[in-house]
């Protein structure tokens, strides 16, 4: 397989013939000047070194060491093949909630964000281990599916915002249900849910939902980050309120969230401002039971920009030797059209 790295480079080539359009103006406007001065017999008499064809010659040389130039920044690179692996681990959908309530400021900057920030630092950690994120509010999406891809998976994690979700409230059972299906066929029995959430259930009955999970051999594990005490939600710098104009006080849901942990056998954690308690739930979850299955992985790839960027110095050694002024001796094999 072959591929550009840096693809968007290429665009530049799109500047040669413009240049090369521009140098034949030129070199039209130049004969066009010395041919007021006399016929090209008498031009050759009185300048018999002068060589359009060399400029010719030596812009095209440049033009194409240029090229060869940017094609050596696009990055080319070749030998990237997709091989299945086997691999032992634990499958994890990281259930994370996005409703307002966790733009609440009892942990900085918000809930959310520090969230955000706890998740991506796990992924970084990963090694065998695949996973799927979802996230809900009012209503549970899958933001991605599982995967081994931990790039990737910190860059949608990155991009999680409450805007994901149209649907206000908080929806823990919908989002159980999701997590819980969303596994791949190949991993029952290594199944973990992480729900990060303040435990405000508005929605459903996310007890049923974690019973359900239980059924299937599906762990749930729950962290709840916010304080008893609450704090205020903050959207684009105001205060929500309620329909009395007071301000909405968001607090922690504990209760709801032990009794999903207990439920299917997981654990329950409070996050803190230290840690929101992420990484504690993946020590616990590396203790459990490992299953194998296949994934498929790319080989990395060989890079080539050297190739290009040597023909480029060459082309353009050679461009510096080869001077503007006819060369009489290799005028005889009419090498750089002699009779220019």
């Amino acid at each position: 397989m072959f591929r550009f790295a840096n693809i968007e480079f290429l665009y530049l080539l799109l500047l040669v013939p413009v240049f090369a359009v521009l140098f034949e103006l030129m070199v039209a406007r130049r004969r066009k000047a010395l041919a007021q001065f006399g016929s090209q017999s008498a031009l050759r008499r009185l300048a018999p070194d002068m060589s359009i064809a060399k400029l010719r010659w030596k812009f095209w040389i440049f033009a194409v060491a240029v090229a060869l130039v940017v094609v050596a920044v696009a990055r080319p690179q070749a030998g990237s093949k997709l091989r299945e692996v086997e691999r032992e681990g634990v499958e994890i959908m990281v259930a994370i909630d996005v409703s307002n309530s966790m733009l609440a400021s009892d942990f900085s900057p918000n809930r959310l964000e520090r969230t955000k920030y706890a998740v991506s630092r796990v992924i970084e950690g990963l090694s065998e281990e695949r996973i799927g994120v979802v996230v809900f509010a009012g209503d549970a999406y899958v933001q991605l599916p599982i995967t081994s891809d931990y790039l990737t998976a910190r860059n949608f994690v990155e991009r999680i915002s409450p805007t994901q979700v149209t649907k206000q409230g908080t929806a823990i059972g919908a989002a159980i249900d999701l997590a819980t299906s969303a596994f791949s066929s190949d991993s029952e029995g290594s199944r973990v849910v992480v729900l990060v959430t303040d435990g405000e259930n508005h929605e459903d009955d996310a007890l049923a939902a974690a019973e359900r999970a239980a059924e299937k051999g599906v762990q749930v594990y729950t962290i709840g980050i916010g304080t008893p005490e609450g704090a205020p939600i903050s959207i684009d710098g105001d205060f929500v309120r309620d329909d009395k104009g007071e301000i909405v006080v968001s607090k922690l849901d504990e209760t709801t969230l032990q009794k999903i942990a207990a439920t299917t056998g997981g654990a329950y954690i409070r996050a803190t401002a230290a840690s929101v308690g992420v990484q504690e739930i993946v020590d616990k979850i590396n203790r459990t039971e490992k299953s194998k299955f296949k994934t498929e992985i790319f080989e990395e790839y060989d890079e080539k920009f050297h190739i290009p960027l040597v023909a480029a110095l060459v082309l353009l050694l050679v461009e510096l030797v080869i001077l503007p002024r006819r060369n009489r001796v290799l005028a005889r094999f009419n090498l750089f059209g002699g009779k220019e």
